[in-house]
């Protein structure tokens, strides 16, 4: 048997972390929550100036709407609260904030931590990845179809708006009565608040402010959840060499970003942490960082870096790692010569 799979003493080590602390947890509610209800009324009050200076100040907003996603996001792990109750309802109402339907996202994305790194169970919660070998024997009109979707230009500007006004508001077959449920009772809502804050402020006016805020987080929760998983040195295994610790560790990125950023993308940058245990609240995951040795040797991807990872488009099980298209058809065109 694996050795890794063996030691199970890092359950112990994280589980000291897993703990919510209430007053914590109520204070990073309000220093997020008030902030982006007060960016509003300052972005309604910018309004009569040039409208850029409205798209500033959508900005901050963004960072603290994002903050509050991270909220949403431990709440559906049940690690903002002990209570199962508190955690649903504070993240239902952030969920509305954010236009994503609580128990759909969730369902999603706990299936996300339980395959994520396993190359034999891609495509739920996750950004679609080929191998080399799976992108060759593909049509050419599928591929052109895949490096579309893989286009950073395409995924950053269109991926928002899909996922905003399509992903989030539609339900499958496959779902749950509950999921669907909810997101039924998401949209109403969704309508709801926007008829009221419309009725408030105006019909323009509340779309000046909610559009670029909405899309831009989005934006910046699809770069932040793309560069957690698709770095050249992450790791891919099939389900046969598969083991949860080493998805977690190596197969999810250590994101090492300047202290203004780390605080308004709640810590997620300890990503590797996150997926080891997701019921570590996110004010406790720089903490498990930095305290315990099982860490020292995750390599820190630095914000620059993360424009490198852009161009990666494939896994390449021979070379074990993630390669550009152009890398792919170099290899390919090396392999030929040989």
């Amino acid at each position: 048997m694996n050795k890794i799979v063996e030691d199970r003493s890092w359950e112990k080590i994280v589980g000291k972390y897993n703990h919510p602390q209430l007053g914590k947890s109520i204070w990073q509610i309000c220093n997020s929550l008030i902030p982006y209800m007060f960016m509003w009324f300052v972005m309604y009050q910018s309004l009569r100036y040039p409208y850029w200076v409205t798209l500033l100040l959508s900005l901050p907003a963004c960072g603290f709407l994002i903050r509050l996603f991270i909220i949403f996001h431990d709440c559906g792990h049940g690690s903002f609260f002990r209570s199962r109750k508190a955690n649903y309802v504070v993240g239902a109402f952030l969920g509305m904030l954010a236009f994503t339907p609580f128990n759909k996202w969730h369902e999603q994305h706990r299936e996300h931590h339980a395959t994520s790194g396993n190359l034999d169970k891609r495509g739920v919660g996750d950004v679609w990845t080929y191998t080399v070998e799976e992108y060759l024997r593909l049509t050419k009109w599928k591929q052109f179809l895949y490096r579309a979707f893989r286009n950073p230009f395409g995924m950053f500007t269109f991926g928002p708006v899909f996922v905003v006004l399509v992903q989030n508001r539609i339900t499958r077959k496959d779902m749950s009565r509950k999921e669907k449920l909810n997101v039924y009772f998401t949209n109403i809502s969704l309508c709801f608040m926007a008829v009221g804050i419309s009725l408030l402020i105006g019909v323009k006016a509340y779309l000046l402010i909610q559009i670029p805020v909405i899309l831009i987080s989005h934006c910046m929760g699809l770069w932040l959840f793309y560069v957690q998983h698709q770095f050249d040195e992450v790791s891919w295994e099939r389900s046969t060499k598969w083991d949860y610790k080493t998805a977690a560790i190596e197969g999810s990125s250590y994101l090492k970003l300047p202290a203004v950023f780390q605080w308004f993308t709640g810590n997620i940058g300890f990503h590797h942490v996150h997926h080891l245990s997701p019921k570590i609240p996110n004010y406790n995951l720089a903490r498990c960082h930095a305290e315990n040795e099982l860490f020292r040797s995750v390599k820190p991807l630095v914000l620059f870096s993360t424009f490198k990872t852009l161009k990666l488009g494939l896994w390449d099980e021979a070379r074990r790692q993630m390669v550009s298209f152009a890398m792919a058809k170099r290899h390919l065109k090396n392999a030929l010569v040989v």
